[in-house]
């Protein structure tokens, strides 16, 4: 079964994973992710370590938290940069909100910081005097792909629930609209909407507990794969194949879900080079002053079996 990409517009508990030390005048750039245990951002460290072998130019200092969860991890990686002197902080944040006090002190001492990913939070921004750009998906726009294909699978009136990510985090809430975009949209029925904080365990038993409560649920939206995967070993503990399942970030894993239908659909939004080519943006901004403005829009593409 063929895989089709329908294109869209476009520290305690830290994990030290890369930086070989280069020559001394090479700038140094902090890339700063959320948990290695989600496929997602271990592919993205892959793509960040090849980008900084390609270039040769920079030296890179990568850091990844323990669980989803973990947000604290994030600002002591901040702290630790502050402290070490780099050049650039390249951050998906893990809470929109949390992370700017510590960035914009990164930024008070001289550092570029480059935001990706998971945007930061805007009032949190206006409210510390912070001005700074994002880089990254339409999250609202593709977990509005995701939300239409499953929409126009099951048809109006359809019963879903939704597994949302962690709820301190903006592209938590930008894919919870977008999937409400298209309950509205198609008049499907929402019947519940829970947080498993990105991760798989805490999806497989959330979405068991709504499957109880709800026996009639036609429809799933996970907002990562990883949750997805727990809602499909769920339902393969409970013997359900009637129900759809879509995800967000296509990592390898559900790959072979798409193809035999335990999954009907997800988004890519390219993990492998997002961080490389956040870290891009760093160094032309640290070569040249001149400041990213606004938003950065990276593409994404709903990821579908023929």
């Amino acid at each position: 079964m063929k895989l089709l990409k329908i294109a869209a517009a476009a520290a305690t508990g830290l994990a030290l994973l890369g930086g070989t030390a280069l020559a001394d005048d090479k700038p140094v750039v902090g890339l700063i992710m959320k948990s290695l245990a989600n496929e997602f951002f271990q592919n993205m460290m892959v793509g960040a370590e090849e980008h900084q072998k390609r270039r040769g130019d920079y030296e890179l200092k990568a850091v990844g938290m323990q669980n989803e969860t973990d947000f604290e991890s994030q600002i002591n990686a901040v702290e630790n940069f502050i402290t070490q002197g780099v050049d650039a902080i390249v951050v998906a944040p893990a809470d929109s909100r949390a992370m700017v006090r510590p960035l914009k002190k990164a930024m008070e001492a001289g550092i570029v910081v480059v935001n990706f990913d998971v945007a930061l939070d805007e009032e949190a921004k206006k409210q510390q005097g912070v001005e700074l750009a994002f880089v990254g998906p339409d999250n609202r726009g593709g977990a509005k792909l995701a939300g239409d294909a499953l929409g126009k699978k099951l048809g109006e009136g359809a019963k879903v629930v939704i597994i949302e990510g962690n709820p301190g985090a903006d592209n938590a809430t930008q894919r919870r609209l977008g999937f409400e975009d298209s309950v509205a949209e198609y008049k499907l029925d929402l019947l519940d909407s829970r947080t498993a904080h990105w991760e798989t365990e805490e999806a497989n038993q959330v979405f068991a507990t709504m499957l109880t409560a709800h026996p009639d649920v036609q429809g799933v939206m996970a907002a990562n794969d990883s949750m997805a995967i727990g809602v499909v070993k769920a339902l393969e503990s409970a013997g359900r194949t009637d129900i759809e399942v879509i995800g967000f970030d296509n990592i390898p894993a559900v790959g072979p879900m798409i193809e035999d239908g335990r999954m009907l659909a997800t988004v890519d939004q390219f993990g492998t080079d997002m961080a490389a080519n956040a870290i891009d943006m760093a160094l032309d901004v640290v070569s040249t002053g001149e400041q990213l403005q606004g938003w950065v829009k990276t593409p994404i593409e709903l990821v579908t079996a023929k």
